[in-house]
């Protein structure tokens, strides 16, 4: 589908504010401590000095207690404002570096039209993305796109999984056991415990969801697939609007640069964003 195939195209290009060195040099020089304070703060910039409860609720699948070991500390170190120009100069710097002969002026402008008609409605992180002011630089102004459509097809997913009835573990549980990452990978990055791991799954059994050995049977497969097919429909909106002439011509433009991303070891194969490459 149109949307996903966007989708995986650009990601790799957003991604690069999570990877990228540069962020954590600059988290680092305003005082915040460790890789995930500087990814909570950054990410949960646009919507202000917010608390962890709405951080967790919001970005849905990391545990409470990992975000609160980071927010509102964060805020103690630097404001939103600060963050939001560290992470958008940590970017830069990184775009620059990996790569320094890129021209970004079409798809800055295709990225730009297509971010403006992405929708926003109920979907708090993407609208707070979407509020900012846009970078003069391109290749920025294309980072900015790539982070609103993003985050949009991303609050459209949390509101499938809630739909669903499927908690932020047991959304974690089922994408694994649909081929996704690992559990060690979702634990690693998502601090969920083996006995919430467990508790979620024993959940999704009881539920007909889940067979004995933690595969998916046919309706949590069916589940599952209707999340991912609803998420796609949901994205798809501003795909519609852009139109598929224009699609097609940012997704060939910037897929080279994510392809490069995703080959030279800057994003693991094995990511929690569930992204495969090929």
């Amino acid at each position: 589908m149109r949307a996903r195939r966007m989708w995986k195209a650009l990601e790799p290009y957003h991604a690069i504010t999570y990877f990228a060195p540069e962020t954590r040099k600059a988290t680092d020089a305003l005082g915040l401590k460790g890789g995930w304070m500087s990814y909570f703060g950054c990410r949960s910039a646009p919507l202000g000095a917010v608390g962890p409860e709405f951080v967790a609720a919001v970005f849905y699948n990391f545990h409470p207690a990992m975000v609160a070991r980071s927010l509102p500390d964060a805020w103690s170190y630097a404001t939103p404002a600060q963050l939001l120009d560290a992470r958008l100069t940590a970017v830069d710097a990184a775009v620059r570096r990996l790569f320094p002969s890129g021209s970004f002026d079409r798809p800055a402008e295709l990225g730009r039209r297509a971010a403006e008609l992405a929708p926003i409605a109920g979907r708090p992180i993407a609208a707070a993305n979407a509020a900012l002011d846009w970078p003069d630089e391109p290749h920025l102004a294309l980072w900015q796109a790539t982070t609103i459509l993003r985050e949009s097809r991303g609050d459209g997913h949390v509101a499938t999984l809630v739909a669903a009835g499927l908690t932020p573990c047991q959304a974690l549980v089922t994408i694994s056991a649909a081929g996704g990452p690992s559990k060690e990978v979702f634990q690693l990055n998502r601090r969920w415990s083996d006995d919430e791991w467990a508790a979620a799954s024993d959940d999704l059994r009881s539920r007909g969801l889940l067979d004995t050995d933690g595969a998916l049977t046919e309706r949590g497969r069916a589940l599952r697939q209707q999340v991912e097919d609803t998420t796609d429909s949901l994205a798809d909106q501003g795909w519609q609007a852009l139109g598929d002439e224009l699609a097609t011509e940012l997704h060939d433009l910037v897929r080279p640069l994510s392809a490069i991303l995703m080959s030279d070891g800057l994003i693991p194969a094995d990511n929690p964003m569930a992204l495969r490459w090929d």
